[in-house]
């Protein structure tokens, strides 16, 4: 296993030595080109003269039937003539003429094709027939297509141009994937003059087949690429891309510009969240949720990429800022305050320190102005004992070219003491000719030298969000300290019912009954259908009480009078009654009234919040948390996530809204508790993740108070009673597999549950490696591994934070009581309940997984048990269900390796019917295979 989390880190890997099937398209040995013609500056002139002139190694064939040569090379009539087997097909005919000959791209066993046509999606409902009818033809098939309406695929690195752009680009180690062609060239262009090199360059097109999610996996296992730098039009498939963007992110940055940003949502619903939720935001919130930096500039992408490619990331939003002249100081500080960045502080023995050698007049603060007649020696002291301050996070250093400066001088000195290990060192030289060399100097080290110095300071500030955003994804959460788990059941037969009813509007009192299936805390609320009866009811509530309108058909009260407060007596109580009803009547019509509830007029001096989900077109459910109450629009005081939310996801939703800091407690208020709080929200994002009849759903305002949580109101509103549950949007993120849950009972009756991991298990599993003798720890990791080196928590986020699309990894509990919550066979992947007394005192005795290879459909198995437990039949049991698993989450293939002496796990796979085989390069260690 390495650090990263894979099972199994030998270089002779069958599984991840195979070709993925894109390789085709980035490493071709023989390319046709359909539609290669002789005419000047047509399509398929241009690409047939890039690939002839490319020096990627492979054969060109052009395939025109009009032709016997084309450019000095024989032509072929058709794909079934070329006279060798081919990797890559280039379509550049109209687009009616695709379908035949994608058809004939199948019968040849072509594994890539690039459709250059445009015409498809992008021009109606009849281009949208065509390409699902190229993907029914393909679907058999593991012949993978870009496009259509695309530029096509450089890489220059094996110096292949296989896109009608008019050069290629240069090597780097940068991969820019676009959906625009134009914008491409465009790139393109700049980057030949700007000398910036790339390790491919792709052009997605209108994404029929490959999208996102396939090229990042792509470019995530390819060792030239260091960063993936994206133009984005559309998300497509939301779910493949940021399940793609999590796994990569850790160890490659992924920069986004997407394009569009200013529009909202496709007709925002009637929710509060619905329109304070646009699709820019919700798109940021996505990027945010899987490790990707979203910028704003598209010279930022670069900018970007550049500065995470030479520097580390900083640990905080601290900048120390040093520089000879006090305006691009005060401009740089602008610039990052603004971005929410801050100044870092001096400690007095770094002002004392740095007293010692500078003039009299130097600042003594940050910026740290060490005045315009520095020379490079002011400067590298200075950054010198800047460095050894602990209270920043990172440095900038500003040089204006004055007349006691030299800039070339100053660069070099600073690339001899300027390292400054775990924080990043940025720089900016100012003016023209006379810095260019100084700035060449730094840009050869490693060390980021930008124009202008407010740009390095939002660089800096994108750099410190983004190392937050990382930390803040693979942070272990912590477990309630006791809940309950939700009664699926009685909220699926609520909204069951108002759906029966034709109703997709739940009543207030619906609302609350459903947020207490999961156990949100309401007010006590009864429904009355006469004054009398709202009297009788707040007389056993307890006065004062608040009256609100009942109905099936409205759900904003308030703007029909439908909502009175701190009600003192029965009179009051059916006065209201009274009033409410006449005014419902008057504005809407007698039939919206359906009688009124009456509930606790609550004493607790609190904050209002509201807690809402709402679908977006793009990602689906999108959950928003902050200020509410009847304002919440005006104050646009809010945050947006992804259900479902983990503890620690769950607080840092919180810590981007300003009503956080009044929530910890102000002005002689006592806190919030903040931990009630996030397990709320996690109930919340539970019961939009599990009940998926939902279409929106308003808490507000949730009463947050000392003395405790309270929905005092909410809204609910469900999806059409036409719409069926397999036509229901789906998460973005996959929940937590709950199918997968199975209790097993040991041979002497010891009851064991096995399940899929979740990242709360990261604590269990390093006590599970305590229990572990250095025999099987080698049998497992082929090699000696100290327990220190296997529980650092950056290896454990690979096996804790598991995607559950794309690996599944089973923990075998002992003493675990979650079966009894969860029955098996309902079909549904729900999350986990997030409750310690269903973890509390567990002990992990095994834990095992399956691992998609490069190609989707095969993967590898592996197994760990604890000494104690080996021989008791868990093995076999994890074996069974991960093979059962695998092959519902279509898996056709899974690899074992074992070594010659683990008799054990050879006999699990004998049992299984694994074929087993000697590794060809490794005497000692098997392989074994098994065909599901």
């Amino acid at each position: 296993m390495n650090d990263n989390g894979k099972v199994f880190d030998r270089s002779h890997d069958y599984l991840h030595s195979l070709s993925n099937p894109l390789e085709a398209f980035f490493h071709p040995h023989a390319i046709a080109v359909i539609g290669a013609s002789e005419k000047p500056g047509s399509v398929g002139q241009t690409l047939l003269n890039n690939l002839i002139q490319s020096p990627f190694g492979g054969k060109v064939y052009p395939i025109n039937p009009k032709h016997e040569t084309i450019l000095g090379l024989k032509a072929y009539p058709q794909i079934a003539s070329v006279p060798e087997p081919l990797d890559l097909v280039i379509i550049a005919t109209p687009a009616k003429t695709v379908l035949a000959l994608i058809d004939e791209c199948v019968k040849a066993n072509v594994k890539a094709v690039i459709i250059i046509s445009a015409g498809f999606k992008e021009v109606g409902p009849a281009g949208a027939e065509l390409e699902r009818q190229i993907l029914e033809k393909t679907k058999t098939t593991r012949m993978r297509i870009i496009g259509p309406n695309c530029l096509g695929i450089m890489n220059p690195i094996s110096g292949l141009n296989a896109t009608f752009a008019s050069t290629l680009a240069r090597p780097g180690n940068v991969a820019f994937i676009s959906q625009s062609g134009a914008l491409l060239t465009a790139v393109l262009d700049w980057s030949l003059k700007e000398n910036v090199g790339f390790s491919s360059m792709i052009s997605l097109g209108s994404m029929l087949d490959v999208n996102w999610g396939d090229m990042i996996g792509y470019l995530g296992n390819d060792p030239k690429t260091q960063s993936i730098v994206i133009y984005m039009e559309a998300i497509g498939d939301a779910r493949s891309f940021l399940s793609a963007a999590r796994r990569v992110a850790l160890t490659k940055p992924i920069i986004v510009i997407k394009a569009g940003r200013t529009a909202v949502s496709a007709k925002a619903a009637a929710s509060h969240t619905g329109s304070l939720a646009g699709s820019d935001e919700v798109l940021k919130a996505a990027f945010h949720r899987s490790g990707v930096l979203s910028v704003d500039n598209i010279s930022h992408l670069f900018y970007m990429a550049d500065v995470l490619s030479k520097q580390p990331l900083p640990k905080g939003p601290r900048l120390c800022i040093i520089t000879n002249a006090g305006g691009p100081g005060v401009l740089t500080t602008d610039a990052l305050i603004e971005g929410g960045g801050q100044l870092a502080p001096l400690s007095p023995e770094t002002v004392s320190a740095l007293s010692a050698f500078l003039p009299e007049a130097w600042s003594h603060s940050n910026p740290v102005d060490i005045l315009g007649d520095a020379d490079s020696a002011s400067f590298t002291q200075t950054l010198q004992k800047i460095a050894k301050d602990p209270n920043n996070d990172g440095v900038l250093v500003i040089l204006s070219p004055q007349a006691m400066t030299n800039p070339t001088e100053t660069a070099k000195e600073i690339t001899v003491f300027g390292k400054l290990g775990d924080r990043p060192l940025l720089t900016s030289w100012l003016g023209g000719a006379k810095v260019t060399e100084g700035r060449d100097i730094l840009s050869k080290a490693d060390i980021p030298c930008f124009d202008f110095p407010d740009t390095a300071g939002r660089m800096f500030n994108y750099m410190w969000r983004y190392s937050s955003n990382l930390q803040a994804l693979y942070e272990t959460p912590t477990l309630s300290p006791s809940s309950t788990a939700p009664d699926r059941a009685k909220a699926k037969m609520i909204l069951d019912k108002a759906r029966a009813e034709g109703r997709t509007l739940l009543t207030e009192y619906e609302s609350k009954q459903l947020l207490s299936t999961y156990s949100i805390p309401t007010v006590k609320t009864l429904l009355a259908l006469t004054p009398e009866e709202a009297a009788k009811h707040a007389a056993q509530i307890g006065y004062p009480v608040v009256v609100k309108l009942h109905s099936l058909t409205l759900s904003h009260k308030t703007d029909v009078g439908g909502v009175k407060l701190n009600l003192q007596n029965d009179f009051e109580v059916q006065q209201a009654f009274n009033e409410i009803k006449a005014s419902v009547t008057k504005l809407k019509g007698a039939e919206h009234f359906q009688g009124v509830t009456v509930q606790s007029m609550m004493k607790w001096e609190g904050y209002e919040l509201i807690l809402g989900s709402s679908l977006d077109p793009q990602v689906g459910p999108v959950l928003l948390f902050g200020t509410g109450g009847q304002l919440v629009e005006v104050y646009q005081d809010h945050a947006l996530g992804l259900p479902p939310l983990t503890s620690t996801l769950a607080r840092r939703m919180m810590e981007q809204t300003k009503i956080y800091k009044a929530l910890q407690g102000v002005r002689g208020r006592a806190p919030v508790d903040l931990a009630a709080l996030e397990q709320l929200m996690v109930k919340f994002s539970w019961l939009i993740a599990e009940q998926r009849l939902i279409k929106e759903l308003d808490i507000n305002p949730l009463l947050a108070a000392p003395e405790g949580l309270l929905a005092l109101d909410a809204r609910v509103v469900l999806h059409e009673a036409n719409i069926s549950e397999d036509q229901l949007p789906r998460l973005a993120i996959r929940p937590y597999p709950n199918r997968y849950v199975t209790p097993w009972t040991a041979p002497d009756g010891t009851t064991l549950t096995i399940r899929p991991v979740r990242p709360e298990d990261e604590p269990a599993l390093i006590k599970f490696h305590e229990t572990l003798s250095a025999q099987t720890v080698y049998q497992r990791y082929f090699r000696d591994l100290q327990w220190s080196a296997r529980t650092t928590h950056k290896r454990l986020i690979g096996v804790c934070f598991v995607d559950y699309d794309q690996d599944i990894v089973l923990t075998a509990m002992k003493n675990s009581s979650m079966a009894a919550h969860h029955p098996q066979g309902d079909g549904q992947d729900l999350p986990m309940p997030n409750a310690e007394h269903l973890v509390q005192g567990d002990e992990m005795v095994a834990i095992g997984r399956l691992t998609r290879g490069k190609v989707k459909d095969e993967a590898e198995f592996s197994i760990l048990i604890t000494d104690a437990w080996q021989r008791k039949g868990i093995g076999s049991q994890i074996m069974g269900l991960l093979l059962k698993f695998g092959k519902e989450e279509g898996i056709h293939r899974v690899v074992a390796y074992t070594l010659l002496e683990n008799q054990s796990m050879r006999a699990i796979c004998r049992k299984f019917g694994f074929k087993e085989s000697s590794h060809p390069n490794e005497e000692n260690l098997m392989v074994s295979t098994l065909d599901l």
